[in-house]
């Protein structure tokens, strides 16, 4: 991450970006992971800014399903899905500050095959679900078990390897004062499913409470826009993330910045409203920060704009609005 050097965490943030101490929360340190976000949790780690944290992430089943053969309705209880690393406090935190969170490394663990995706009833982008309500039977259950490794990827058949490509499905900080399931995204991050939010760059989210109090967990290997069938290729992992805090920096939803590009994420039902509120968020950063006139701004996206579509399975549904950085700061 040679890049990280100019990054908005570099200029702004209370350790300019460098490394501090490095902490990790194993299984075992971590203990009961969490299904709620939220200010009631005990923080498992307590952090000063700079600091880089090792996580050792379950899979969104926990590793319950262990089996091709095993039944997901059977195994699974439903909504105790997602489970997630942290809390972790992080000192000097306050509301209407801002946590910077650069993602350094995310690496399979656990034995092969550590990959999992399965198709559960009345869960899907293309099914009927109890929110769409349709009288059309369920898909049948099926599970696949894959071998996933970062050199070699994820081998889906004999024919097919997709590349390792992976990011953390879910991460945010608490809200203020509401309990809400892992399994949904909202203004302080969540279950986005955002492949962007991967190695490499670094995720801007809203500091409701004192603290901060990070989770995050449900990493991916691979997942194509949407997450069609609610599944991707679901692994434990070794996840590494560097930590810091911008005091005073104050907006409403995730943003994201890479080598190349910043981004604004939005959840919500329906789609056309994350949207909205993605170029909205988008269109106020660059009024507020790099000198654009907002209607100037409004009307340059609608040319040179990009949404990227994480999730259209979940709660609310999550897409991107992104511009290079070649524009932004032209």
């Amino acid at each position: 991450m040679q890049w990280l050097d100019q990054s908005i965490m570099a200029r702004k943030g209370v350790a300019g970006g460098k490394s501090g101490q490095e902490h990790t929360i194993t299984e075992a340190e971590q203990g009961r992971y969490h299904y709620v976000y939220g200010p009631f949790a005990e923080p498992v780690l307590t952090v000063d800014p700079g600091a880089v944290v090792t996580v050792e992430t379950h899979d969104a089943f926990e590793g319950k399903i262990r089996h091709e053969t095993d039944s997901p309705t059977q195994i699974l209880n439903f909504p105790y899905l997602n489970p997630q690393n942290g809390p972790i406090f992080v000192n000097g935190a306050e509301k209407g500050d801002c946590l910077a969170v650069a993602i350094r490394s995310i690496r399979p663990r656990g034995p092969q095959p550590c990959g999992t995706t399965l198709i559960m009833p009345e869960f899907g982008g293309l099914v009927a679900t109890g929110d769409t309500a349709l009288l059309n039977p369920s898909l049948p259950e099926r599970v696949r078990k894959l071998e996933v490794t970062a050199e070699n990827g994820v081998r889906w058949n004999d024919r097919i390897t997709l590349p390792y490509q992976p990011f953390i499905g879910t991460i945010g900080t608490s809200p203020e004062i509401e309990a809400i399931s892992s399994l949904q995204p909202d203004y302080y991050g969540g279950n986005m499913d955002l492949p962007d939010v991967g190695v490499g760059a670094v995720i801007y989210l809203p500091v409701n409470t004192e603290g901060a109090l990070l989770y995050l967990g449900d990493c991916h290997a691979a997942q194509g826009d949407g997450e069609l069938c609610g599944v991707a290729v679901e692994h434990p992992t070794h996840t590494t993330v560097q930590i810091d805090l911008i005091k005073g920096w104050t907006f409403r939803w995730p943003r994201l910045e890479t080598a190349d590009f910043y981004m604004t994420i939005g959840s919500a039902r329906p789609m056309e409203d994350a949207a909205r509120i993605a170029y909205r968020e988008l269109v106020r950063w660059l009024a507020a920060d790099f000198g654009f006139d907002e209607i100037d701004a409004y009307m340059l996206l609608t040319q040179c704009g990009r949404v990227r579509l994480g999730n259209m399975v979940d709660p609310k549904y999550t897409l991107g609005a992104s511009i290079t950085k070649a524009i932004a700061h032209a």
